[in-house]
């Protein structure tokens, strides 16, 4: 199994940047797409961003695309959300995910990921 933690989220004043961080550990052989996904308060979960295994592949929502950069380092079994220009509607929980069953081609649907993040809270602030 894999176990993901993420880090990195904070308080920011709109226009700012933050980087999130998912350390992986556990049965790190296994090749996974990796994804982010955020939930606001009172509101369901929603996809991100995702990348397969290779980096190769990178696929965003709207609301996030030409401010958000997904990436990842295999061999420290990292991945990472760099976030700029962030919006007061960015504020949410950020979760990391693992799915071992795509692996180059990455999925946006959460209920395909199975391993996830503890989450990390993002705030900013108008």
């Amino acid at each position: 199994q894999l176990q993901l933690v993420d880090s990195g989220g904070g308080l920011v004043q709109a226009g700012g940047s933050l980087r999130l961080s998912c350390a992986a550990s556990g049965r790190t052989d296994t090749r996974y797409a990796m994804g982010w996904f955020r939930q606001a308060p009172g509101k369901e979960r929603k996809f991100v961003a995702a990348i397969g295994w290779s980096g190769g592949r990178t696929y965003y929502a709207s609301s996030v695309a030409g401010r958000f950069t997904i990436s990842r380092d295999n061999a420290k079994n990292m991945g990472y959300l760099q976030m700029n220009s962030l919006k007061p509607e960015d504020t949410a929980v950020y979760y990391c995910a693992a799915d071992p069953d795509r692996i180059f081609d990455p999925r946006t649907e959460d209920g395909e990921y199975d391993y996830w993040g503890q989450g990390t809270q993002v705030t900013v602030s108008s």
